[in-house]
């Protein structure tokens, strides 16, 4: 419905916290398309895609990180094939809603390279955890672990049978 369409200017936090206006128009939306689809491919390739010339995407591009709408590029792993065969959502539910245990449960999650997402939700759930680790033993010693660090109410542990759909790409 929006594809083609001009959306109003946004203010957007750019990385040093002050307040930038952005008018993001059709061909910005080409561009984070296919930076979404592959951000290592040249700028030759990009500009090619969606049809303008280098320097303008270049610009754009530039523009674009500096208000923040562009973040940290990465790569993305194949975790099945670096053997982490397990993902576990785990829900979690605490009696604790201090500032002092809220602060000690996100920094034990921060250290935890096994978790690869972390949500606070509205609901009878409090906290979505989205686990990564090699086998049922890797996600046991995790889940000691953090629980040996703070104290939760009630953890369910969901095995994943199937990745169905995976994706970092917004709707643009």
């Amino acid at each position: 419905m929006f594809q083609n369409a001009q959306v109003p200017e946004q203010s957007f936090m750019n990385r040093k916290g002050s307040e930038m206006s952005v008018r993001i128009d059709a061909l910005d939306r080409k561009i984070l398309e296919q930076l979404q689809r592959d951000a290592s491919q040249s700028l030759d390739d990009i500009a090619k895609q969606v049809g303008s010339s280098k320097t303008p995407v270049w610009n754009r591009i530039r523009k674009m990180r500096e208000a923040g709408i562009i973040g940290q590029q990465t790569v993305l792993l194949d975790a099945e094939a670096l053997g982490f065969e397990a993902c576990f959502f785990v829900l979690i539910r605490t009696s604790e809603h201090e500032a002092d245990w809220q602060a000690k449960f996100l920094k034990a999650l921060r250290d935890r390279p096994e978790v690869q997402e972390a949500h606070r939700l509205a609901g009878d759930i409090d906290y979505i955890l989205k686990v990564r680790v090699k086998n049922a033993r890797a996600y046991d010693a995790f889940y000691q672990a953090l629980i040996s660090e703070v104290r939760v109410h009630n953890v369910t542990a969901l095995l994943s049978m199937e990745e169905i759909k995976s994706t970092v790409a917004l709707p643009l």
